[in-house]
């Protein structure tokens, strides 16, 4: 293993990743502790963020690392989820919604346990992947801030920008299911290096 991808644990991009997943409970605990909804808001958009924020930083910094490739992606199923959970139960987003996203984030994270039981390689995550999830943890901030509690009337801005969400939401829902077929190609080849690897094939 190179050194650029062995940094250990104790780097920059790794202490972004734990910030994010150290945060969550204050995003939580201003929306449902104290109904400061913009807050929280912002909170989960800037916590979203982070995840362009850590890989630029490894990178940028040379601090690659076996333990960022595993916390990095974990931080942000596990960010996803508990972000769109909340706004659901908010009544920032439909049911509906959440529960497509939800369940594409299910299938993503099985798939991937799955493949790393069977011994594949690491699979890279494909371009309009990225973009899928941006264009998703852009929507979720801007469905709580542009909501009211107890379906108070919407202010003129609160209306406008409900309707980019809805066509930032949507484009990023259905990108996000339609890249999961790109991902065929490369865990059968995964699967195939990780076999290879352990003298399987």
């Amino acid at each position: 293993m190179s050194d650029e991808s062995n940094r250990g644990w104790r780097t920059w991009a790794n202490l972004i990743t734990v910030i994010r997943l150290v945060m969550l409970p204050v995003f939580l605990w201003l929306l449902f502790g104290t109904g400061h909804r913009a807050d929280a808001a912002w909170l989960l958009g800037v916590l979203g963020a982070t995840d362009w924020v850590d890989g630029y930083v490894a990178r940028r910094l040379h601090q690659v690392s076996t333990v960022g490739k595993v916390l990095d992606p974990v931080a942000d199923r596990v960010l996803m989820m508990t972000g769109l959970i909340a706004v659901a139960i908010a009544g920032g987003v439909p049911w509906w919604f959440a529960i497509a996203t939800l369940a594409r984030e299910v299938v993503v994270s099985s798939l991937t346990i799955v493949l790393a039981l069977l011994g594949a390689a690491r699979i890279d995550v494909l371009w309009w992947g990225k973009v899928s999830t941006f264009a998703l943890m852009v929507t979720y901030p801007l469905f709580l801030l542009t909501s009211n509690d107890h379906h108070a009337a919407l202010a003129l801005w609160q209306e406008w920008g409900r309707g980019a969400c809805w066509v930032i939401g949507v484009t990023g829902l259905a990108l996000s299911w339609a890249v999961l077929g790109g991902y065929i190609g490369p865990a059968k080849r995964a699967l195939r290096a990780g076999r290879a690897g352990r003298g399987l094939e």
